[in-house]
């Protein structure tokens, strides 16, 4: 009897601003709509958002059909994070303490 085997979701190689070199390949579907949510939560000047309200901002723009009830946004948030950091897109502002993310771009 043949199995019906749902269709291969994309991929996506991120980088990781902490280690130069490294990549990982991640769904593209959760990457791309966590990508959006923090280019939409970050602002684009300092002081920035600190890890904690990065994750809650960001947590609000993403679909509840890829992330029920937020489930997995922390983990992907900093995915995210440390790839467009290391793309050049956001930056963190290494004087704060906490530290703290802005948009470059």
């Amino acid at each position: 009897m043949p199995t019906s085997k749902a269709p291969a979701r994309p991929r996506v190689q991120v980088l990781n601003v902490n280690v130069p070199g490294s990549t990982t390949n991640v769904d593209g579907i959760r990457y791309e709509a966590t990508r959006l949510a923090l280019l939409k939560a970050l602002p684009r000047t300092k002081p920035g958002l600190t890890q904690a309200e990065m994750i809650e901002k960001t947590a609000a723009y993403l679909p509840d059909d890829e992330f029920p009830g937020g489930a997995k946004a922390g983990w992907w948030v900093k995915c995210v994070q440390l790839d467009q950091e290391a793309r050049g897109v956001i930056e963190r502002d290494r004087s704060a303490k906490p530290l703290r993310w802005y948009r470059i771009k």
